[in-house]
């Protein structure tokens, strides 16, 4: 064993004048703050390390967290394995578009609606495929997406049946999420899903009245605003376990409304970690209505993104666990980088990515009523390997282990670019707000619970 520990390459001490700081470990996911007093003595051991002999104290916790590593450790390799260890996950993500039917016309949706519900094939195709799958998992991860899923719950009733009982037979552990525009989420209907195991929900509210309805009305006209509101504050008066990501998107448009709207959402559901806050800025996403888009350019969206995100955590809102789990090891890969991960159109085309339905290089496969799938290799092998295996940059990067260069394929395929997330960018105003809306263990004795098998069942509504 080594005689001496030194930093991490993955590890970041951030600072905040006169109130102490934070230190965070992609490749661990451990995060711990300090207070101003204990700032000297965390720089000293980050700085020059520790021995081993009579280690103890702050610098024992420092390493039984992570931050240190044994001088001399190939970090680069450890994350290669963890690259790897991804690729060859017994886990599996299905985002599954139950129908392509909508009820809204949000001006910002890049869809085009081409199909209705599902076709009996498709669901008898997937009801068989995963009873097949599940002999050789050892988690099987839904997202319910469209169109609007809750068009066709008989649908996702029938297929989480099957599933749970697949799962079931085999020890595999299942877990379900759903992106909803909330109009049909009802009391009642939400337990029938968390009976099912779809116990996390991404309900989009963009303002309050009005504001939201100029964005997200009803196709054919009419407000929408009422009757989500009223479903959710319905919510509150279930005794379940589940969490409803609030996501806000903003643009020129409506930005300047969201710190209005925070306050009426802490009235609402201020105190109730259930409902949680998720602020996202809107993107030229592929829509009919893109070239009209009054969207923020990207220093004025992430500056915009976390001063909100601020404004609700200082309101007393809690912060969506969507942002923890970007920090986790592989925890801001997107499910499109991963082998093992499609997204099941109505009609049975699989898909790499919920977003670029349109884009023939999107069109991997066909999932047939037998259960058996149809890939396109040379397509499959665009997605998943677009990250760091050829990106010196992203291998080199404090932030490699969690998003290993593949938070968002699609971006780097059509401009070129790092597809940095959002959390990366503004990692020092991120820990803070975590800081603020969390009671962390100081010396890093309490780190967030990551999925061990790379899936975090991040919601698949990425760009709703």
């Amino acid at each position: 064993m080594t005689n001496r520990w030194v930093s991490s390459r993955y590890s970041r001490v951030v600072r905040w004048d006169g109130t102490g700081g934070m230190i965070y470990n992609s490749f661990s996911g451990a995060m711990a703050a300090f207070e101003p007093d204990e700032e000297p003595e965390v720089r000293r051991i980050m700085e020059r390390g520790a021995l081993h002999e009579g280690m103890c104290g702050m610098a024992s916790d420092l390493r039984n967290a992570g931050f240190l590593v044994p001088d001399g450790t190939d970090e680069l390799a450890q994350a290669h394995k963890l690259h790897t260890a991804l690729m060859e996950a017994t886990s599996m993500h299905l985002v599954i578009m139950p129908t392509e039917a909508c009820n809204f016309r949000c001006t910002y949706c890049y869809q085009s609606f081409p199909r209705g519900a599902m076709a009996r094939g498709t669901i008898d195709g997937l009801k068989a495929y995963v009873r097949h799958a599940a002999a050789g998992l050892d988690h099987l991860a839904v997202s319910w997406f469209g169109g609007e899923p809750l068009l066709v719950p008989d649908t996702i009733a029938e297929l989480s049946d099957s599933f749970l009982e697949s799962c079931a037979k085999n020890g595999v552990r299942y877990s379900a999420d759903m992106s909803t525009n909330g109009y049909f989420l009802t009391k009642e209907r939400l337990m029938e899903l968390v009976d099912r195991n779809v116990r996390r929900f991404m309900v989009t509210l963009d303002g309050t009245g009005a504001v939201h309805d100029r964005r997200r009305g009803l196709r054919g006209g009419g407000g929408t605003f009422e009757s989500i509101i009223g479903n959710l504050k319905e919510l509150r008066h279930v005794d379940e376990s589940f969490a409803v990501d609030i996501r806000i998107n903003f643009d020129e448009n409506n930005a300047d409304e969201v710190p209005d709207f925070l306050v009426n959402l802490f009235t609402w559901f201020g105190g109730d970690e259930r409902f949680q806050l998720l602020i996202r800025p809107v993107g030229r996403w592929g829509g009919r209505n893109d070239d009209r888009i009054p969207v923020c350019d990207r220093t004025a969206s992430d500056a915009r993104l976390w001063e909100l995100t601020g404004l609700g955590v200082e309101q007393g809102l809690a912060l969506s666990e969507t942002i923890i789990d970007t920090l986790m090891p592989s925890g801001a890969v997107c499910y499109a980088a991963k082998p093992n991960a499609f997204v099941i159109g109505a009609d049975g085309r699989l898909y790499k990515c919920s977003v670029a339905l349109e884009d023939p290089v999107n069109h991997v496969g066909q999932l047939h009523a037998d259960g058996s799938m149809t890939l396109d290799a040379d397509k499959m092998a665009g997605w998943t390997g677009s990250g760091e295996e050829r990106d010196p940059v992203c291998r080199a990067c404090y932030f490699r282990p969690a998003c290993q260069g593949n938070h968002c394929p699609l971006y780097r395929m059509r401009t070129g670019m790092r597809p940095c997330p959002h959390e990366k960018r503004k990692i020092k105003r991120v820990l803070e707000l975590i800081r603020k809306s969390n009671d962390l263990v100081k010396g890093g004795e309490e780190a967030h619970e990551v999925d061990s098998s790379g899936y975090n069942n991040r919601s698949s509504g990425e760009y709703r």
